[in-house]
């Protein structure tokens, strides 16, 4: 009794956390005027090529960027499995898009969210940025802007869409990061 009672406890946490995430992720602020939009990163692939989830933040950052024209900071470092740093990768593709040169600065040198933010608002602030869009996995929005907040930036979030066969997993997952989150913050 004590093992079933264990896994019914798990699996309604699981459970709990994934809704806790779903939630915030279709409760999301309204996406506000901005000056500077800031791509968080995702896995480039071995071929050097962004990943499914990364393009699509990649596609949602290209649509906010032809709606009105903005600088675009793309952020992460290259992990031990990739060839190239994410940074790099995004700007390279962003420019083969059409979005000139000049229009965007890729952040290599971090490796997690937390960093992505801190570097991107130092550049922000090198260059008299104040309002930034975050485009990012649709899960990922809320606690990518919390952090905005921890680390001082004014933002509002673009989601870009997620495979539906990995929802389970993303929200598990995201959820399990939120915990980190909180706990960080104590």
């Amino acid at each position: 009794m004590g093992l079933l009672a264990l896994i019914l406890l798990a699996a309604l946490g699981a459970a709990a956390l994934i809704g806790f995430v779903y939630i915030k992720e279709i409760t999301l602020p309204e996406q506000g005027d901005s000056d500077v939009i800031i791509v968080l990163g995702a896995q480039v692939k071995a071929d050097g090529t962004p990943s499914e989830a990364l393009r699509r933040r990649l596609a949602a950052a290209l649509e906010e960027y032809r709606r009105k024209r903005q600088v675009i900071i793309v952020c992460g470092a290259q992990g031990g499995d990739e060839p190239r740093a994410e940074g790099d990768v995004m700007r390279d593709w962003l420019v083969a898009q059409g979005v000139p040169e000049e229009d965007v600065v890729a952040e290599t040198a971090s490796f997690n969210t937390r960093q992505n933010l801190e570097y991107a608002k130092a550049i922000m602030e090198h260059r008299g940025l104040g309002e930034a869009l975050i485009v990012t996995s649709d899960y990922h929005v809320a606690r990518a802007l919390e952090l905005c907040a921890r680390v001082g930036i004014r933002a509002t979030g673009k989601g870009s869409p997620s495979k539906p066969e990995y929802f389970l997993k993303n929200h598990l997952r995201e959820g399990l990061s939120w915990i980190k989150f909180w706990l960080e913050g104590m």
